[in-house]
């Protein structure tokens, strides 16, 4: 049966979750962590995806994201932590009750992501997830765009999605038309293979490219972009995709956040 969740002011969803990732509120956090909690809980949202404590006590962390009603559901690894200290994903993922880790960012030279590169970071990912998978944790790797760079008749994506088999992938929808690949179309292609989505409109008239770089400000408000977010939400229930987060880097992401989210509540 489909699990049906209220979000914020009557957003009746089915099957996931919005959410924010965090990262979308990196210079208000260096600000103040208490009030921007306090922001998120204001929008509606309860679901979260971080890993930080933006230089906190752990445990002063999580009682302020419990005043606030927030639940960090994912949270973020780094590549070498992944390749090289498990336990310590492990403990960081624990620590905060989360269900998911995430990895946005494979170390490497901008003129250099390749088969061989490819294969490394899938094997890395498959290692590790085996060893997660065993400790009720789920990895999901977010691409960033240099991954669809062209391999054979289709891309290096194509390549770690059919090899990935002890870890998912977060769908970052920015990120991956912005590396050239269309983001709907993944979804109906790997309907298996992810299992988070981050929520991300791009600018119109903006050309990508596979480098995984953009300037910040080229994230809009969701619905006012290039990028069919309708579309790509309406398969993330389809496919029951548990949590969509909402990331902006743009330095105007107070005001557009809740402009979002009015979008997203529109959808049927």
């Amino acid at each position: 049966m489909i699990a049906t969740i209220l979000l914020g002011s009557g957003f009746l969803a089915q099957a996931q979750e919005v959410g924010l990732q965090l990262y979308s509120l990196r210079n208000q956090f260096k600000m103040d962590v208490s009030n921007t909690l306090g922001l998120i809980n204001e929008w509606g949202i309860t679901k979260i995806e971080g890993g930080e404590t933006y230089d906190m006590p752990l445990e002063d962390f999580k009682a302020l994201l419990a005043e606030n009603d927030l639940e960090m559901v994912s949270v973020g690894a780094g590549f070498d932590d992944l390749e090289n200290d498990v336990d310590k994903v492990i403990k960081n993922a624990k620590d905060f009750g989360a269900k998911y880790i995430m990895c946005a960012w494979v170390p490497h030279d901008d003129n250099k992501w390749d088969l061989e590169e490819t294969k490394h970071a899938t094997d890395v990912f498959n290692k590790a997830g085996k060893i997660l998978k065993k400790n009720g944790l789920v990895l999901a790797y977010h691409p960033h765009g240099y991954e669809f760079r062209p391999y054979r008749n289709g891309t290096l994506f194509d390549y770690m999605a059919k090899n990935a088999t002890d870890f998912t992938f977060e769908l970052d929808v920015f990120w991956a038309q912005h590396g050239g690949a269309d983001p709907l179309a993944l979804m109906k292609k790997y309907p298996k293979k992810f299992t988070l989505l981050h929520l991300k409109d791009m600018e119109k008239g903006i050309e990508g490219n596979n480098t995984g770089h953009e300037e910040d400000d080229t994230n809009v408000v969701l619905g006012t972009g290039q990028i069919d977010i309708a579309g790509i939400v309406a398969e993330a229930k389809e496919l029951g995709i548990e949590y969509m987060f909402i990331e902006d880097e743009s330095k105007n992401v107070v005001t557009q956040v809740p402009k979002s989210l009015v979008y997203l509540k529109s959808l049927k």
